[in-house]
């Protein structure tokens, strides 16, 4: 995708000044250089500007303080670099350590900085770099990170059943950050679910992404370990109302309905955390949100020799223009009232219905997710589908009955297999001198 749009304002993360020619360079020393080099994210590759044909959102450096996480409601970027932490240490203090560590290094890294000055060339030939140096010369492109704290942090888990409260915490999880439960035609696999801490990564770079996860696991060696992670290309949502309406793996537009940046009262009822919502001991996750996590495989193949009806009937949208069923145009309202010979033009299994808020109370999520390729699963189909982000005020009363009506009644399940899972509490957005997770352990 190539939408050029402003950054939304309701994270108080504005974009910064932009730059010119270099000036948000890694490494401006060297001088921004032509690469013409191919990157690739999530088994796509792309071909990158050389240093006279830069983009605006090469160039944009995304607040990374505000009263909420950047990487929310900030104009979705094209690519992902996803990853969960277990934490390997019982010290609080070195995992306090390690968090006030990342947030400097994230805080430099989304400006198009080293982790820290000099750290991929410039602290000598025999001493190991403390950046690694693949983003030298190439810019912010819009780098948002984004972290969130898993129920594992805080003792017994899905995961780790026997864990006990390692770090004192057990008293400050809320209520709403559980596991979640199993659902129909899953098949979940406990290394590419769950985790302690995770650390959402866009860009409109793929290589920019990758560094800032790269570092980051680096950094907390000896204390976190990666439990998982997953690239992602071509994003599967608009977050803002000027972005187009990508599409996802089926071909099918994605997250037409989604909740927008500029529609600040469905965050607030749908999103964001009130202080009504949790104990006195989980006040720290006020302004805040829960992050869920779903890696589905698409039965590329299958879906593929299906014909274009059945295609239009499973989703209940017409798959050139997006429009429902019925309908001329992508964001008309679906009309679940009209027939067809006496049968609903838009079945009552069809993904749409089922996922309207009409047919679940009222029911909304904001959908962030990305497209995913990982090579083939050794038996000549790819190992390819959706990575679903959705961030939600309570999963309780929002995904989880809006997953469980997806995953008994929805047609899409017969070319789709969730093979992950996790959900995240994520905190407010940092003030000024504070860093992540200082809340949670401060009180």
């Amino acid at each position: 995708m190539t939408d050029a749009t402003p950054e939304a304002a309701d994270n108080d993360s504005t974009p910064g000044k932009r730059a010119g020619r270099g000036a948000f360079s890694r490494r401006t020393v060297l001088g921004t250089v032509g690469v013409g080099v191919a990157a690739a994210a999530g088994g796509v590759a792309i071909g990158r500007a050389g240093a006279g044909e830069q983009t605006p959102a090469d160039t944009e450096v995304v607040a990374f303080r505000g009263t909420h996480q950047a990487g929310i409601v900030t104009a979705a970027q094209d690519r992902l670099h996803f990853v969960a932490f277990d934490v390997t240490t019982d010290s609080r203090d070195e995992l306090v350590a390690l968090l006030k560590r990342w947030t400097a290094a994230a805080e430099r890294m989304t400006r198009g900085e080293e982790t820290e000055p000099g750290g991929a060339t410039g602290l000598g030939d025999y001493t190991p770099p403390t950046d690694t140096g693949e983003a030298l010369d190439l810019h912010p492109a819009r780098l948002t990170l984004t972290i969130g704290f898993g129920p594992g942090l805080f003792g017994p888990s899905v995961a780790y059943p026997d864990r006990p409260d390692r770090f004192g915490i057990a008293d400050r999880k809320p209520a709403v950050l559980q596991d979640l439960p199993m659902f129909a035609g899953e098949k979940i696999d406990p290394g590419r679910s769950y985790g302690d801490i995770c650390v959402q990564a866009c860009a409109d770079d793929p290589q920019v992404a990758v560094h800032a996860i790269r570092n980051l696991a680096r950094l907390g060696m000896g204390v976190v370990a990666v439990r998982w992670s997953q690239l992602g290309f071509g994003r599967t949502s608009a977050t803002t109302k000027a972005q187009q309406t990508p599409r996802n793996m089926f071909g099918f537009k994605d997250g037409t309905a989604n909740v927008r940046a500029e529609e600040t009262d469905l965050l607030d009822k749908w999103v964001w955390v009130e202080g009504a919502d949790n104990p006195a001991g989980a006040q720290w996750m006020t302004g805040g949100t829960y992050l869920v996590t779903r890696r589905i495989r698409m039965d590329i193949e299958a879906w593929d020799r299906t014909h274009l009806l059945e295609q239009e009937v499973v989703i209940g949208r017409d798959k050139r223009v997006g429009a429902p069923l019925g309908q001329k145009n992508e964001f008309d309202e679906p009309d679940f009232q009209i027939t067809s010979y006496g049968a609903p033009l838009i079945p009552r299994n069809a993904h749409v219905r089922l996922a309207h808020p009409d047919n679940l109370g009222g029911i909304q999520i904001l959908r962030r997710g990305y497209n995913f390729t990982d090579g083939s699963d050794g038996f000549g189909h790819l190992d390819a589908g959706l990575f679903f982000i959705a961030f939600n005020r309570d999963p309780k009363k929002q995904f989880i009955p809006m997953q469980q009506t997806l995953s008994r009644q929805d047609a899409m399940n017969e070319y789709i297999s969730p093979n992950g899972s996790a959900v995240f509490a994520v905190p407010a957005g940092l003030a000024d001198g504070e860093w992540w997770g200082q809340h949670l352990f401060s009180g």
